[in-house]
């Protein structure tokens, strides 16, 4: 069956900082934890150990702070190779690590999701009973007895803005043919954002709108409707998804372009398309990126922001991993091939979410192939930051692994890949997003210098109390890892 990682995590002590497994956001079926990420976690045991000795802390307290980040570092590094700068006395110098990475980077996280976690989850286990005192922290009033979904939204709250650097983020979701059967309609994720940013006192989140091009005609009244009364920034959207009479395709003159020319009336520019992670409940066919570029080409106004960068995945046994071209990651490669063949096409955007998180935990030269390839192609300005967080947790572990990239000189001079320059990671973790949505970083980030979150951050960081779980689903049987789960449940 299906289990939430966190469910399983709930009687463990010990969590790596980095997921040492690929957990579901329900639109992909997990892979089986690796050979290489078993090997990962035994070397991190090993080094926390011996760094936690030599620092008199617990090896579970290590695990939490950026020492134990560190140390997870060196153990990617010594069973994929030398991907991540990090040093070995970065292991026991908490100020080092501290004092490593620039304060003022604008992180806009535009894939993110909260979920809902069983409410035994908060009464029993040490991390739901941890999380009240932060509901505590950010609640000038109200108690623990509020409903589940306020307590979700303040969990949300927690693993983006208070575990990590995040300062904006975008709230999305999955459409269904009925709103009242899905768990985050386009009402609940405005709602989301007006809740997070009366919170905050500031403008922290911004909502995606649900665009279903296959139920027809009506939906250009639904679509206005959430433009001018939800308020909603960008449009999120789903090819494989069959909630009409079938699938459909971006470039499709009959059922997608009313969209798009409605899409221009209502002055939205964004349109943010799921394209790869197949596998589950959508069209196989229909999630590939093939799409994209006469769409993009028909309308040159708008954005096409494409989700999860149409990265195939891990499904099946992953032969791709092993075999065939290195530089080959299944259907990303394939869209990059399609827009070399068209240069003049410009408005197609890639964004990371779950793509960066496996790649870079999973097969990290894999990861450098993709960014070298989308910035000899596209350019660094054309790739938006994601993290299809919380499902994968807090986003902080992401960050961090982008900020600690490094390319090789092998992959540079090989393949003539440009070197991750800290200009280029800031147009990634943020700035290339606030251009799309037309904010500007420097004004934003002062008003939110000065918001609750900043100062109530200040506090929370006197005593941190990051989970180092997953909220994603997992699938486990009798103990063994299943060949064919079948869904939530």
């Amino acid at each position: 069956m299906w289990v939430r990682q966190c469910e399983l995590d709930a009687n463990v002590d010990e969590r790596p900082p980095i997921p040492m497994r690929i957990a579901s956001n329900e639109e992909f079926v997990p892979p089986p934890q690796s050979e290489e990420q078993k090997q990962v976690e035994l070397r991190l045991w090993a080094l926390a150990e011996r760094a936690a000795t030599r620092l008199k802390m617990s090896r579970r307290d290590f695990l939490r702070t950026g020492c134990g980040m560190a140390a997870a570092m060196l153990a990617l590094n010594q069973v994929y190779g030398p991907y991540y700068e990090v040093q070995a006395d970065e292991l026991e110098d908490m100020g080092k690590v501290r004092e490593r990475w620039p304060k003022e980077q604008f992180i806009f996280d535009v894939q993110t999701h909260h979920v809902d976690v069983n409410k035994n989850w908060y009464n029993d286990t040490p991390d739901g009973k941890k999380f009240a005192e932060f509901f505590k922290l950010i609640r000038i009033e109200g108690d623990l007895d509020e409903s589940l979904n306020r307590l979700n939204l303040d969990h949300y709250v927690k693993e983006i803005f208070f575990d990590s650097d995040t300062v904006m983020a975008v709230i999305s979701g999955v459409p269904t043919r009925e709103w009242h059967k899905n768990p985050l309609p386009p009402d609940q994720m405005a709602a989301t954002r007006d809740h997070v940013n009366r919170l905050a006192g500031s403008e922290r989140v911004l909502a995606h709108g649900l665009v279903r091009p296959n139920l027809g005609s009506s939906e250009l009244d639904e679509m206005e409707r959430q433009v001018k009364q939800l308020g909603i920034r960008a449009w999120k959207m789903y090819t494989g998804a069959e909630i009409g009479e079938e699938a459909w395709w971006m470039d499709d003159e009959k059922v997608a372009y009313p969209c798009w020319e409605k899409t221009k009336a209502l002055g939205i520019k964004n349109c943010c398309v799921h394209k790869g992670l197949p596998l589950g409940l959508f069209n196989e066919e229909h999630c590939r990126p093939k799409d994209l570029v006469k769409a993009a080409r028909d309308w040159p106004d708008l954005n096409f922001i494409v989700y999860h960068s149409a990265f195939l995945g891990f499904g099946g046994d992953a032969k791709w991993l092993k075999e065939g071209d290195p530089q080959y990651i299944p259907w990303t490669s394939d869209l990059l091939k399609d827009l070399k063949a068209n240069p003049n096409v410009k408005n197609i955007y890639f964004e990371l979410g779950s793509t960066f998180n496996q790649l870079s935990a999973f097969a990290p030269e894999k990861c450098l192939h993709m960014l070298g390839q989308m910035i000899q192609v596209s350019g660094a300005d054309h790739i938006l930051w994601g993290t299809d967080s919380i499902w994968g947790g807090s986003p902080q572990s992401q960050i961090e692994r982008l900020r600690r990239l490094k390319m090789t000189d092998e992959l540079r001079n090989k393949f003539g890949y440009s070197d991750l320059t800290p200009e280029i990671k800031n147009q990634i973790f943020g700035l290339n997003a606030a251009r799309l949505f037309e904010l500007d970083p420097n004004a934003q980030r002062k008003a939110i210098e000065h918001d609750r979150f900043s100062q109530l951050r200040k506090e929370y960081d006197r005593n941190p109390s990051p989970t180092n779980t997953q909220y994603g689903w997992i699938w486990v049987e009798d103990g063994r890892e299943p060949t064919t789960p079948i869904g939530p449940g």
